[in-house]
């Protein structure tokens, strides 16, 4: 009797609180940062159609067979529905795309490779558990083999211009050797003797009919799904404006063969900040430029008015 009284009791209550709270009111857009434009937003989770064909740096991509769709299919999905991430990863390209495809042409490389930067490390300067670093996540004798300097002072596999240049160059390189950009891709991965040895193994001429290790064989595929979703943005639900990417803020370079003994005196002097001078010098490490060999460097000055 003491348990139906109490239900009864506490079936009344939440009678009355849902009659009060019947009388508010409250939009979507009262409790969050997002734009419904004019439709309530839905969350219901779709499967994804398929593109019948897909282009990667002017080789077509086979989809005919059940193992090669659903890998597709699984990289669209997770790229689609992990929406905080791409949608960064939208507004980033528009800051640092236009870089990174100047420098691919001028190195004869189809601007379809600059999505490997993209899965690589998201348009960031990221370290990985082995210790590759920057956009194009280049290891340190890698970075070394190419020419570019890397040591305590300065490392520029942080230098976006510089590592593009270097990424070109390997991929030339293993377009050279395989004849293909899809394979030059997966080689960036694996490396090039890598699946040249798998190639050989197992006696096949392309990535798509190679048994790979998971993360190889999946490597592709997320270029491919990232390219779809970023270049059909609006396909795969991601509504934006134009004001609402970033952009790259307009640069000076101060050349110098000399050390400097103190970053943040230096800067001063060019009219910024220490933090806004590392911002865009992230390859100079320590508070101070060595440069006893009497080296070349040109410094990033931001134009006034942007910060």
């Amino acid at each position: 009797m003491k348990n139906t009284i109490s239900s009864l009791i506490w079936a009344g209550l939440a009678a009355i609180i849902l009659v009060l709270i019947s009388g508010f009111v409250f939009t979507f857009e009262s409790f969050t940062a997002l734009k419904s434009f004019g439709e309530e937003p839905s969350y219901k989770v779709y499967a994804l159609e398929l593109p019948d064909t897909l282009n990667f740096a002017g080789e077509i991509v086979p989809l005919h067979s059940p193992d090669l769709r659903e890998r597709l299919d699984r990289e669209l999905l997770v790229n689609t529905y992990w929406q905080s991430n791409m949608m960064l990863l939208l507004k980033r390209a528009n800051k640092y795309f236009p870089t990174i495809e100047k420098i691919l042409k001028e190195e004869g490389v189809p601007t379809d490779l600059k999505y490997l930067s993209v899965i690589e490390s998201g348009l960031e300067n990221v370290i990985s558990p082995v210790g590759a670093k920057g956009f194009w996540q280049i290891m340190r004798t890698t970075g070394r083999e190419y020419g570019l300097e890397v040591n305590s002072n300065v490392d520029e596999r942080y230098h976006l211009a510089f590592s593009t240049r270097l990424a070109a160059q390997y991929l030339k390189k293993a377009k050279d050797k395989f004849g293909s950009w899809t394979l030059a891709a997966a080689s960036y991965n694996r490396g090039i003797s890598g699946i040249q040895r798998n190639l050989n193994a197992q006696k096949v001429e392309s990535y798509f009919d190679l048994q790979l290790g998971k993360e190889t064989s999946r490597y592709v595929f997320r270029i491919l799904a990232v390219k779809e979703i970023m270049e059909n943005p609006s396909k795969y639900g991601y509504v934006f404006d134009d004001n609402d990417l970033y952009y790259s803020v307009p640069v000076r370079y101060h050349g110098l063969d000399t050390a400097i003994s103190n970053l943040t005196i230096f800067a001063e002097k060019m009219g910024v900040n220490h933090k806004v001078l590392k911002i865009h010098n992230p390859w100079l490490l320590q508070n101070h430029l060595n440069n006893k060999s009497r080296k070349y460097y040109q410094i990033a000055i931001p134009e006034k008015g942007h910060y």
